[in-house]
């Protein structure tokens, strides 16, 4: 075969497939069948006569020979076209490889993260400069609050391989939640050596995540390891994803009422009632506490029963007088406000201590007991006068002093010296 065949076999053997990482077998058959398709493009050969035909290719020279059912059939002078042509098969045939062997080297790495750089806009896609390949971050992929410009650099999470017209495609992503564990694993050693798990991320990209973390190492602060000294490890992690999405990092339980309470954070003094049978909870809050649990649109909330996995009810601890039994918030995928309401609260401590006696002292007792002798002789003066008519006093007695006849002694005694006289 001329020198300028062996030449370029030998590049595309001994340089193509070391410096594009592609296995050199694979580029041995694909020359073989280039060569073949060139061969056929000069000899004509039925399909049916293509399956006798066969391609030895030399890989330490580059050297090539084609036979048919053992003949060499090699033309003489190969022909500069024929070689061409199987040059420029071969070129195609290497780059379907080498893009082969860089979506299944990237299929290993789905689930991860990796640094790019935004290359150019497709439309609404996206397309990132990820190393070794292209990959697509299509709209849905996008933080709405992010703007993106050509040449920044960001951090992506690997999602997935698809196939599309254009054939397969690697998809990164920037509003996944396990962008966040990528990036937590990334920032803090704990995390990356095991000490610290992630149990469970809630996110909505952009705004707000919740992070539960748990230690599998006895000494080992979850939480503290995750912020870090005076925040530095958490603030990496909210700069990576915009700068403006808060992250709240949470002490996971596996008791519900103590990850629930912890889930409502920044909110406090949360009672929580839990049914195990529908897994569903109910959350009474303080009043001053009510629009933090919440959140804006019901943010926090929402989170709260996204990490636990709970349906979580926000009722609000108000007095009895404005209770009710209609939760402020639902906590599912939407959240709708409500009257605040109430348990039932019992009678508070004053309404009893109404109903003791109060002691009496010396100076009531003695102003009582002059009240009494003055009602009494007035008493007894008006039955004097009225003697008279003693059917009209007896009758008329229990209307002017109706209580005092209880507390008088005397009243009998005076009703009858009356009736005697």
């Amino acid at each position: 075969m001329p020198a300028i065949v062996r030449s370029e076999f030998a590049l595309a053997l001994n340089q193509v497939a070391t410096e594009r990482g592609i296995d050199p077998t694979v580029v041995v058959e694909t020359i073989k069948a280039a060569i073949l398709a060139a061969y056929r493009k000069d000899v004509p050969v039925t399909p049916e006569e293509l399956e006798l035909f066969t391609v030895e290719l030399n890989p330490d020279n580059g050297e090539a020979k084609i036979f048919k059912e053992g003949k060499d059939v090699t033309p003489p002078g190969f022909g500069r076209i024929a070689a061409q042509t199987a040059k420029q098969v071969i070129l195609q045939r290497i780059r379907e490889a080498e893009k082969q062997a860089i979506l299944t080297d990237f299929s290993a790495k789905v689930g991860s993260i990796v640094s790019g750089m935004i290359l150019r806009f497709d439309g609404s896609n996206i397309i990132v400069d990820i190393g070794r390949a292209h990959a697509v971050m299509p709209p849905t992929e996008q933080i709405t609050k992010e703007h993106y410009r050509l040449n920044q650099r960001l951090t992506f999470y690997i999602e997935g391989i698809r196939e599309t017209y254009k054939g397969n495609e690697i998809i990164v992503s920037r509003t996944h939640k396990s962008l966040v564990a990528g990036l937590f694993k990334r920032e803090v050693p704990e995390v990356m050596q095991g000490a610290v798990e992630i149990k469970e991320i809630a996110r909505e990209a952009g705004n707000r995540s919740k992070v539960a973390v748990d230690s599998s190492q006895p000494g080992v602060d979850p939480v503290g390891s995750c912020v870090g000294q005076k925040g530095v490890r958490v603030q990496a992690v909210i700069n990576e994803l915009g700068g403006s999405e808060k992250v709240d990092i949470i002490q996971w339980s596996s008791d519900p009422v103590q990850f629930i309470t912890a889930a409502l954070a920044p909110a406090k003094d949360i009672n929580v009632e839990y049914d195990e049978r529908v897994k569903t909870a109910v959350a009474w809050v303080p009043e001053d506490q009510l629009s933090l649990a919440i959140g804006r649109d019901g943010q926090n909330v929402r989170l709260a029963a996204k990490l636990t996995g709970i349906k979580i009810d926000l009722k609000s601890k108000t007095p009895p007088a404005a209770a009710s039994t209609t939760p402020i918030v639902v906590a599912d995928d939407t959240s709708t406000v409500s009257a605040p309401t109430q348990p039932a609260a019992a009678s508070p401590p004053v309404a009893t201590a109404i109903t003791e006696t109060a002691p009496v002292t010396e100076a009531e007792q003695a102003a009582t007991e002059a009240i009494k002798e003055a009602v009494a002789e007035l008493t007894t003066t008006d039955k004097i006068e009225d003697a008279a008519e003693p059917v009209t006093v007896v009758s008329e007695a229990p209307e002017i002093v109706p209580e005092v006849t209880a507390t008088t002694p005397d009243s009998s005694e005076s009703k009858d010296a009356v009736v005697k006289e």
